[in-house]
C-alpha cells in the first residue's frame, strides 16, 4: 500500500488518553472517534487532517491505557499509517489488530516536520519525505501482518479465516 498526504507531527510519549480522551469513549462509531482524534493534545485537531494523511510521532507513541478506540480514532480521522521514532508495544499490537499500519524509525524521525508531504510504502517500508527529498528506510511489514492489514484487523482477518 501508497500512502501520499501530510505529516501530522506530535511529540515524544503521546498517550492514548491524549490520542483519545476517556470522555469520547462512548461509542466505537470510527468516524465519531475521528472527529475526536488527538482533542487530548490540541482542540479541533482532526479538523486540519485530510484523508490519507500521516501522522508522525516520536518516542514511545501510544503509550498509556489499552484502548482500542486509540488506533480506531486514528483511522477514523482518515489516517492510515503511523510513522514514530518507536510505539509502546501494547498500543503496536491494539494497531495492527486495528488495522492501523505502523511504521518505527528511531531517530530518522528527525526528518520529518509538521506540515511536510510524505508518501509511505508499507510493503517496502520506504518513507519519503517529498518535501524536503529526504527518503528513509523502516522494516517492511511482514507478509503476515499485512494479510491482517489488507481485511482491515484481526477480528476480520479470522471471520474470513473461518468462513
Amino acid at each position: 500500500m501508497k500512502v501520499t498526504g501530510t505529516a501530522h507531527k506530535v511529540g515524544d510519549h503521546i498517550d492514548t488518553d491524549a490520542i483519545i480522551p476517556a470522555r469520547f469513549l462512548v461509542t466505537t462509531d470510527s468516524k465519531v472517534l475521528g472527529e475526536n482524534c488527538m482533542e487530548g493534545l490540541e482542540a479541533g485537531w482532526g479538523k486540519r487532517v485530510k484523508e490519507n494523511d500521516v501522522m508522525v510521532g516520536g518516542v514511545n507513541f501510544g503509550c498509556g491505557s489499552s484502548r482500542e478506540h486509540a488506533p480506531i480514532s486514528i483511522l477514523g480521522a482518515g489516517i492510515p499509517v503511523v510513522v514514530a521514532h518507536s510505539f509502546a508495544r501494547i498500543f503496536y499490537r491494539n494497531g495492527f489488530n486495528m488495522g492501523l499500519v505502523l511504521l518505527e524509525i528511531g531517530d530518522d524521525i528527525e526528518k520529518f516536520s509538521d506540515t511536510d508531504e510524505v508518501e509511505v510504502d508499507t510493503a517496502t517500508g520506504v518513507i519519503r519525505n517529498i518535501t524536503t527529498g529526504e527518503t528513509v528506510q523502516a522494516a517492511a511489514v511482514p507478509a503476515f501482518m499485512q494479510e491482517i492489514l489488507d481485511v482491515g484487523g484481526l477480528v476480520e482477518y479470522v471471520k474470513k479465516k473461518l468462513a
